[in-house]
């Protein structure tokens, strides 16, 4: 890999796991447009790292992820040029992932929010600092939530909880979604190495073709669910990028006041 390529996201070997850090931690790694560009060709780049065989997913700092930053979705309000290319950098990180045979495994060191989320859902083992909180707040910034977060909730939890938590973007703790099934494990900060660790060195260990085949056998219908929806929800959720809804939404929270949606 060249890792000189990418400025937003650090990379570590540990023998044949290679360590992947978000890296805006004065930003909660929230994602800025460069590293939304990083992000949508990340894994496939990490897919043909012939240096690996398995992936460890985590954030620099207090934050996984906090999702996308007001610049960039500002940005993409305006561009319509910024909105398309992200809709397309959006549907890239989401396939690259599904894509990735290699076995993934979610570090959650902190918050997990919309598109950080959302790839940490996807990871195939996630495990969660206690103190962590995940959702996917599309709809309280007037956004629809298109962008992975309603192909993945489902398939995790049942439309019921899905609903519940993207309709209303609220936020899960990690031990209530370990309880519900949303990630695998919620664990202390003291633990939180030792049980990554455990299922990395677990894993590169394994046969690697038995076990790359089994997460491709395991993901098709995931793939074959994504490939139906993401169209349309990056389609829905561009149409809600461009609205006054949203510029209100980011006004507010500067502002520190409640929104007052119009509906357009």
């Amino acid at each position: 890999m060249d890792f000189g390529s990418y400025q937003n996201i650090k990379f570590e070997r540990k023998g044949r796991v290679i360590v992947v850090t978000f890296n805006r931690p004065d930003h909660l790694n929230a994602v800025s447009g460069d590293m939304h560009r990083e992000i949508a060709r990340l894994f496939g780049d990490l897919s043909e790292d012939s240096e690996s065989d398995v992936i460890v997913l985590t954030g620099e700092g207090k934050a996984f992820s906090a999702g996308g930053d007001f610049e960039l979705l500002l940005d993409q309000n305006a561009n319509p040029h910024i909105l398309h290319a992200a809709v397309e950098e959006a549907k890239g990180a989401i396939f690259s992932l599904l894509d990735c045979r290699k076995p993934i495994i979610g570090r959650v060191n902190g918050d997990a929010i919309g598109l950080g989320c959302t790839l940490a859902l996807l990871c195939d083992i996630i495990i969660a600092v206690d103190t962590a909180r995940f959702g996917d707040p599309h709809v309280k910034v007037g956004l629809t939530a298109g962008d992975g977060g309603a192909v993945i909730w489902p398939q995790l939890v049942g439309f019921a909880r899905a609903k519940q938590y993207l309709l209303s973007g609220d936020l899960i703790t990690a031990p209530d979604a370990a309880a519900i099934g949303l990630i695998n494990f919620a664990v202390s900060a003291d633990e939180l190495d030792s049980k990554v660790y455990q299922w990395a060195d677990r894993f590169a260990a394994s046969a690697p073709l038995a076990l790359r085949s089994t997460k491709v056998l395991l993901n098709m219908e995931l793939k074959r669910i994504a490939h139906a929806m993401m169209d349309a929800g990056m389609a829905y959720e561009a149409m809600t990028m461009t609205s006054a809804d949203l510029r209100e939404a980011i006004a507010a929270f500067q502002e520190r006041r409640k929104p007052g949606f119009v509906g357009r």
